[in-house]
């Protein structure tokens, strides 16, 4: 059975940072592209950042939300089957459940790459929790 599973979440202060982890599980992700995506409470879900392939053609190339570059960064270990998102300074509206997602389909990512309906599988989800 194809999973992603996220870790690393949990409760930090305001300006302190956090590390995400989104493992794949019967299935490589190293021609994927991959993604992460956040929800809060009463919001839709967000997307923050999108890692392209490798071997895309445009390789490991990178794309984020506005709001988020600079304080986010995402990598990815495709010997460890593995996504990473490294979150700095992070601020009390970053508390969400934080999600990755891989495009099954796709190896770089296009100009949707912020839609969640560009990829087909999807982690459980982490918590992440910014407050005073």
């Amino acid at each position: 059975q194809s999973r992603l599973v996220e870790s690393g979440g949990g409760s930090v202060h305001p300006g302190g940072s956090l590390r995400l982890s989104c493992e794949a599980s019967g299935f490589n992700m190293g021609a994927n592209a991959l993604a992460w995506f956040r929800q809060a409470p009463g919001k839709e879900r967000e997307a923050i950042s999108c890692i392209s392939a490798p071997n895309s053609g445009f390789g490991a190339s990178t794309k984020y939300s506005d709001s988020m570059e600079g304080r986010f960064t995402i990598s990815r270990d495709d010997a460890k089957n593995a996504v990473f998102l490294q979150m700095n300074n992070l601020k009390i509206d970053d508390t969400a459940v934080y999600y990755c997602a891989a495009d099954s389909a796709g190896s770089w990512c296009g100009a949707k790459w912020f839609r969640p309906a560009e990829y087909d599988y999807w982690g459980q989800g982490t918590q992440v929790t910014v407050s005073s």
